[in-house]
Parts: C-alpha cells; sequence; structure tokens
C-alpha cells in the first residue's frame, strides 16, 4: 500500500519511478501503462510512503555524538554511573587530551553532578561532558582553569554558572554560558548553546558521513539542520563538493550570522534539492528538558526553575523584524508560554512593519503554550515545528516538575483541529533520529514508566505521517519538489518493514525501515 500524503489522492497501489522522478501513481495497472517497462517490486503488504523529512535536526552534531561517549539514561542513571562511564573514557584517552561524552540527564539522578565529581576519575584531562538537552555542560576544574573561569566569573547574558551555597560555580554551564567553556569553533554570544566544538574540516566531514548513513536506515531522505554556523555550512559544502552528500540537506543560520548575511545580500531561500539555505534560526528560551525553558509561572517541587532567555523581548522582537524585512523565513526555539508570547509578539510586530503575504513563521518546540496562544498561532499562520519523543524520554520529569501543566505540553491535537500546520520532527541529538520512533510518541503519548502524558493530545497515524512529510517539506518551503508522492516530484520513497497501519501503536517504533530511495536510487536497503 502507498501512502501518498497527496489531499487528493492518499492512498494508491503503485508507484512509478523515472529518471529519479515519480511518473506515475495509482493502480498497478495505470502505472504499468505509464511506465510499460518498468520493473515491478512487490512489497508484499508493507507501507510504502513519502521520504521522511525531518524539519528540526542537529544533523553534523548527531554525527559527532553517534562517536561521543555514550552517556544516555537507562544505561547511566546516577552520578556514580556517571563519573564510572568518564573513568573509564579518561583511562583509554592519550595524556593531557580532553575527555568528551555526550547525553547525561541529571533529572534522573538523585542530585546533580558537579566538577568535583568528575574530578575524581580525569586527573590531568579536561573533561567536557554534555546534557542530553544540548543545552548544558558539565566540566571539570581542569577545564574551568584551561578557560579561566574563576568563582568571580559572572554569568553572561542568556546563560547560567550553577553556583553551591557559597557562591563557587559547580562545573554546570547552562544555555549560553557553554561558550565561555567548550573550545568552539563559532563565536555565537548570546543567540544559543554553544555546542560548535572546534574541529578538523575531515573530522566534520566524516560526522556528517556518519549520520547520513543511519538517517538514511531510519527512513530520512531531507534533514533542515536548525543551528548552522560557518562551521557546519563549511562541512556540508565539502561533502557535496566530494559528491558524498547523501541526504537533501537545509541549513538554517544562527541569527548571530544575520551582518554577515545582509552584508553580502543572501537569504533563504537560496541553493539546490541537494543543500541548501532555509530559514534563519533563533533563540528565545532555554531547555524544558534542562530546566530553563522561560514559563510564565517557574517549575519544579520548589518553583526553582524560572527559565533563561537569550533575549530580552524588545531586543528579539527588533532582530526577528530587521530579519524579516529583510526577507527571511523565521523560526524560533520557544518552550515555555512566557517565551512563545515573546515570540508571537514579535512576528506581530514584524508583519506590522513589513507585511508579507506568506511569511511561514516557525516556533521550534512551543512545549507550553495557551489555548489563547494557540489562537494567535493560527491567526498568524505560525508552523509548530515539535518532538513528541521528549514526552517518551522525559515525561515522568515533566510529570514531576510540571504537575498538572505536564498534561498540556505539546497539545497536538487542539493545534491540528484549530487549524494549525504541526510538524513532527526529533531534534536529534536531544532525541532519537527516527522517524518511526517520533511518529510512535505522538501517537502513543506515553513516558518511559508507561504514564500518560496528555492523552487527550494524542494525533492518529496518518496525522503523524502527514506531519513528518508534507507538512515538514512546507515548513522548509520545499512542498513542490518533496514530502508527497505525485507526479513531477523528486522519487524519495520509503518502505517500511511493515504495515503501519495495522499493527499497534505501540509498535510502530519497532516496524523497521527495509527500503529508502532517494531520487530513485537505492540508499539503504535491509538485509
Amino acid at each position: 500500500m502507498v501512502f501518498t500524503a497527496n489531499p487528493d489522492r492518499r492512498r494508491a497501489e503503485a508507484v512509478g519511478i523515472e529518471a529519479g522522478l515519480i511518473a506515475a501513481v495509482g493502480s498497478t495497472e495505470e502505472v504499468l501503462a505509464v511506465l510499460r517497462d518498468a520493473e515491478v517490486i512487490d512489497v508484499h503488504g508493507r507501507t510504502v510512503l513519502p521520504g521522511l523529512i525531518d524539519a528540526h535536526n542537529h544533523f553534523l552534531a548527531t554525527g559527532e555524538s553517534l562517536a561521543a561517549v555514550d552517556l544516555r539514561y537507562p544505561t547511566i542513571r546516577s552520578v556514580d554511573d556517571l563519573v564510572a562511564a568518564v573513568a573509564k573514557a579518561a583511562a583509554a584517552a592519550p595524556p593531557g587530551s580532553y575527555v568528551h561524552g555526550y547525553g547525561f540527564d541529571h533529572a534522573k539522578f538523585d542530585r546533580s553532578p558537579t566538577r568535583w565529581d568528575l574530578d575524581r576519575v580525569t586527573a590531568g584531562h579536561p573533561a567536557l561532558i554534555g546534557h542530553v538537552s544540548g543545552h548544558y555542560v558539565l566540566a571539570n576544574s581542569l577545564a574551568m582553569r584551561e578557560r579561566g573561569i574563576l568563582e568571580t566569573t559572572p554569568d553572561p547574558p542568556g546563560g547560567q554558572l550553577d553556583r553551591d551555597e557559597a557562591g563557587c560555580p559547580t562545573g554546570m554551564f547552562r544555555d549560553a554560558a557553554m561558550g565561555l567553556i567548550q573550545p568552539t569553533a563559532v563565536d555565537i554570544g548570546h543567540h544559543g548553546p554553544n555546542f560548535h566544538l572546534a574541529a578538523g574540516l575531515a573530522e566534520l566531514v566524516v560526522a556528517v558521513e556518519r549520520a547520513a548513513n543511519a538517517y538514511l536506515a531510519a527512513g530520512l531522505t531531507t534533514v533542515c539542520d536548525a543551528q548552522v554556523t560557518s562551521r557546519e555550512l563549511r562541512a556540508y559544502q565539502e561533502v557535496r563538493r566530494q559528491g558524498r552528500l547523501r541526504l537533501r540537506t537545509v541549513c538554517m543560520p544562527l541569527s548571530h550570522q544575520l551582518d554577515e548575511y545582509e552584508a553580502i545580500g543572501l537569504r533563504g531561500p537560496f541553493g539546490d534539492e541537494w543543500l541548501s539555505i532555509g530559514p534563519m534560526k533563533f533563540y528565545c528560551d532555554g531547555s524544558l528538558i534542562g530546566g530553563t525553558a522561560a514559563f510564565a509561572t517557574p517549575y519544579g517541587a520548589d518553583g526553582e526553575f524560572g527559565g533563561t532567555l537569550f533575549w530580552e523581548p524588545g531586543e528579539l522582537a527588533a532582530a526577528i523584524e530587521r530579519a524579516h524585512r529583510g526577507g527571511w523565513q523565521i523560526g524560533v526555539h520557544a518552550q515555555g508560554d512566557r517565551a512563545i508570547g515573546a515570540v508571537l509578539d514579535a512576528f506581530e510586530r514584524a508583519q506590522q512593519a513589513h507585511q508579507v503575504a506568506d511569511p511561514r513563521f516557525r516556533i521550534e518546540h512551543a512545549g507550553f503554550p495557551t489555548p489563547e496562544q494557540l489562537g494567535r498561532m493560527r491567526q498568524l499562520g505560525v508552523i509548530v515545528v515539535c518532538q513528541p519523543s521528549y514526552l517518551r524520554d522525559s515525561g515522568d520529569d515533566f510529570i514531576r516538575r510540571l504537575a498538572g501543566r505536564a498534561q498540556q505540553l505539546q497539545p497536538l491535537r487542539t493545534a491540528l483541529d484549530l487549524g494549525i500546520r504541526v510538524v513532527l520532527s526529533s531534534d536529534s541529538d536531544v532525541a532519537s533520529y527516527r522517524p518511526l520512533d517520533t511518529i510512535c510518541a505522538a501517537v502513543v503519548r506515553q513516558s518511559l514508566a508507561g504514564r500518560a502524558i496528555g492523552p487527550q493530545q494524542a494525533i492518529t497515524v496518518e496525522e503523524a505521517l502527514l506531519a513528518h512529510t508534507i507538512a515538514a517539506a512546507h515548513a522548509i518551503r520545499a512542498e513542490h519538489r518533496v514530502g508527497s508522492i505525485e507526479v513531477g516530484k523528486l522519487a524519495d520513497v520509503v518502505v517500511l518493514g511493515g504495515d503501519i497501519f495495522q499493527c499497534e501503536p505501540a509498535q510502530i517504533a519497532e516496524l523497521g525501515v527495509d527500503m529508502t530511495l532517494i531520487g530513485g536510487r537505492v540508499a539503504f536497503r535491509s538485509l
């Protein structure tokens, strides 16, 4: 069965491909009437889909994390587990070299780890351990000394150094403060969390290829990297120059580059079907997983999480208006209702100052919009780019920290019913890059412990597929060439390991992908 994602004909029996394009869609007889000498592949009841699109992904960063020390839950469940894993990595590292790890989630520990925990096992090695959210990094004391971090080092705009009761930094650097501690390739200031680590071009090329292999096996054919600096763009260009870019890649330039893009008169969309520049990315608040999302009413057991804003609201609005006037499509990271309100104010101000017929404003994540904010989103035509895998991975933490408000997170059912365009994405490497995991999370809405989290906001399998195909294509202004199986579009097609409409919803993630085609060529085939 072919699920086309075409509103005029959602299902078909067969699809025909010629010269890299969709040449025919319909019954087997109809397709063979167009392509008389075609090779016929019988999928034996499995589901054929348009190539899956991840409209908010960190492509290169995922490739880097796939080679890092894996510190994710449930393997790492405590500070002791974390320290043991870091000790093993330090023992294997060359003398004096950095120890890097990724993915710890201290919301699942009985306490937060500190630099002094790392110091016990990293003598002679600076250590930098990334949080699963991508918004924190934990450093040991040697790394702090090498970067000149003192007890008196102030918090930067949009960031925070955790401190103990005596005011001494504990080694945890949040949001924009990450740029103080990590040896990075670019200075992004207060424009977001800086995970752009210094690395050679050859190393970055390998990371892109590493991620591409994993993505193709998961059924992804197009990805949108939601935070691109000159570092990432050079890597993608080099992979493309070498003829080794295997996925269609859209880049969202981070907002700190607005001056440079204005100076050369460049704005998205720009590029070709393989590598292009898309929307510009802004940050408003921090991480819901990490506890720095900006809510009107602070959250946590004792209301300890007030949130972090990367900009003052007026400054953010002015920057967004400038980018909007310059012709950019804009996507803004906003999790809490306080942040979402500031972003909607900025979008309204931008449109009032410079009316654009189809701006396609995006809110990335949109974790906790109020009913009033959802109404404003509908009026402004805002695209909601969300990641329901958060509900699975961190749902138990959300329930503990947000209590009843957790049931209102990612209100996808309400948004769709209001006519808001909903896009599903992964935010990999924060969550699983596998679209089937994301789709399963949107349909089932259960935490790791099996607790329901906003079950009334669940969406159907068909709605989830549309949100990961044609709606995602719309979010990157690519719906004219990808996102659905329609005659004339690029022949990006995925064959699942079974019938997604007949299996139990909780089993969707286990279906697997049998084949991924890009431009009619087989890019992945399972054994």
